[in-house]
Formats: structure tokens, sequence, C-alpha cells
């Protein structure tokens, strides 16, 4: 099953156009610069937005169409919006109990303790909302919004309105819905490092309209769009733990074989997102013998592009994976790198990430 979106919208001088099919599971990232109409989508999937016409089908139910039109109050949505507005006279778990007055809970739905579990809030549901933090107040935003039983979860960039220090405690929270929720969620920002740890599926926007749309991975190395240029192209690969050495590594499992990273927090049998730069692959015809180099493995080069006068930007399948390397033209013309060349990629430990 999957969310099936077809809208069409226009005020003033903006058009929206937006169509697109996604899984109905995961975390799909709406990303694109501001002002390109990623709010406005979300609103018009909500049905907050009058004048859209079009399409909205979330599984086998259809909210919107040219007979049907489900208003915004009956939709199974739940919405976090960039600024969070609990009910300030009361306490936290009455706005969660507030929420969980919506609509009855489904069968696989998520109790009220597993969403205070889940967020952190057992140490705050006695706590005046006025006196919490700003990442504490988007922690209650989201259970709320849980709470309702929605069957999809719009989120409309959570992490916009917060300090560093509340962004990087909440971002853990986020990786915890990520791996437990069965519900399908949008995720709304302009944020590519966001994305990148949170979400499986993009839809890249620009000005209005769908620039592309898949698998997280393939829009990242697609060497047409802007994500794959820059210092800090990169691609994400998922991989599984396999064991936790000694000395500080892991050693993780890939479609293309064995990557050695700095301890991640992830038991053996997990799956990891691992973040490889395209600075940090150099590409070579065989393994050098005596290299310190713990990561070496086979790669197939794909397609080209040329990048800046001196380098040439190269995509490769690893396995099943799509991985983006940056050489120079000179080491390029040293190895023949060409489409369906067979390589070797090296990358050091030290720069993989999760």
């Amino acid at each position: 099953m999957t969310i099936a979106i077809d809208l069409c919208l226009e005020r003033g001088d903006f058009r929206l156009r937006a169509a697109f099919d996604v899984p109905e599971t995961g975390f799909t990232a709406l990303f694109g610069p501001s002002g390109c109409g990623k709010t406005t989508l979300l609103r018009a999937i909500a049905g907050l937005e009058s004048a859209a016409r079009g399409r909205v089908q979330v599984g086998g139910e259809c909210w919107h169409d040219e007979r049907t039109h489900v208003p915004a109050h009956r939709r199974a949505v739940g919405y976090v919006f960039q600024q969070p507005t609990p009910f300030t006279h009361l306490d936290v778990a009455g706005n969660l109990r507030y929420g969980m007055r919506r609509r009855p809970r489904p069968a696989n739905g998520l109790g009220f303790d597993q969403v205070v579990g889940l967020l952190g809030l057992d140490a705050l549901l006695g706590r005046r909302v006025a006196g919490l933090s700003g990442g504490e107040r988007q922690r209650v935003a989201i259970a709320q919004a849980l709470l309702s039983h929605p069957r999809l979860l719009l989120m409309d960039e959570p992490l916009s309105a917060l300090d560093q220090e509340n962004r990087s405690v909440l971002l853990p929270y986020l990786d915890q819905m990520q791996r437990q929720l069965a519900i399908p969620v949008l995720y709304v920002s302009h944020a590519l490092d966001e994305v990148v740890r949170l979400t499986d599926h993009m839809v890249l926007m620009r000005d209005g309209q769908v620039a592309g749309a898949g698998a997280l991975n393939a829009l990242l190395t697609r060497l047409d769009l802007p994500m794959s240029r820059g210092r800090n192209a990169e691609a994400m690969v998922r991989a599984v733990v396999h064991a936790h050495a000694d000395d500080g590594l892991s050693e993780l499992r890939f479609s293309a074989g064995v990557l050695w990273a700095p301890r991640v927090d992830a038991a053996p049998g997990d799956t990891v997102r691992i973040r490889i730069r395209a600075r940090d692959i150099s590409l070579t015809d065989a393994p050098a013998a005596g290299s310190g180099l713990l990561n070496v493995f086979p790669v197939t080069v794909t397609e080209l592009a040329d990048d800046d006068p001196a380098q040439v930007l190269v995509r490769l399948a690893a396995g099943d994976e799509p991985l983006l390397a940056r050489v120079t033209r000179r080491s390029q013309r040293l190895l023949d790198i060409r489409p369906g060349r067979r390589l070797f990629a090296q990358v050091k430990g030290v720069a993989l990430g999760a």
C-alpha cells in the first residue's frame, strides 16, 4: 500500500503542483529550500487548504478527489507544527489525555504509557507546560499527535524553532520514533543532516514542483540533483552490525562487503545508517598491499558528471547501494574511469559516521 498524492493549488503568483507516491511506512522527507511549498503541501494533505484540487489517498482510503472530500477534522492525521501550542492551563498529562479523546485507539495503536516512554515524558507528566523548554514542549506536541492515533503523522520542521542544545536533545527521540513507529510520517525539513539521519524516502521540492521522489540514497546520489554537488555530498548506506571489536571499532556488513567504523550505538543484528561522503572515497584498480585502510570493497562505475574544472563526480554501485566519489580529472584519466569500469573503493574507518 502507498500514500498517493496529486495536488494543485494556486495562490497569487505561487503555484503548487505535487504528484508522488511514497510507501505507507517509515519517515518520508519533504525536502527543499524555504518557500518551495513544503508547508503548503502538508496543509493540503491535512485538508487545511480549501483551494487544493487533486487526489489524496492514504492506503486504501481516499481523502480527496473529484467526488470525495473528507474534511480536515475527520482525517486521521496527527500534525506537529514548528511552534507547539499546548494547553497552558493543563499539565503535561492533561495535554496528552486531551489528544487521546480525538478518536478511539486502533488495535495496533500506541497506548499512553508507550508514547510517554517513547518520548521520555515520565518525569514531566505533572508539570505545567509553561515551565517546559522548547524541546520538551515539542515532545509533548509529538506525543499529543501520536495519542490521537493517526493513520498519517505530519511533522512540519519540528526542530527549526529550537536552539542547538534542545535540537540535540530531541533528535534521539526522533531516532527512536523512526525505528519503532508503524505509521507513516511525512517530515518537512530544509536541513539535509536531519533528512539523512531520520528519513527513508525523499520528495525533493523546488518552486512548488516535485523535482524528484524515491528512496533517500537514490536521490542523494543522483548526479542531476543538487544534493550530489558541493563539498558535503554524501550517500547513506544501510548496514547490519556484525560485532564490536575491543579496539573501539564496529564491524558492519552491507551488500558490497564489510565496513569498519567507530563504535556504533547498536547491538549485533541491528541495522544502522552509515554516511559516506564523496570526498572520503578514493578509487583504485587494485587494493594496495600493506595498506592501513580498513574499508576496501568492489564498485562499478555507473555515471560521471563534471564537478569543476579540476574534478569529476563519479556515481558508483557498491552491491545494492549507490555511492558518490569525487576525483580529479587526472585520476579519471589514469584509472580510465568510465561507466561500466570495475574498481575498488577505499574509505578510512575514521571518516565513517552513523
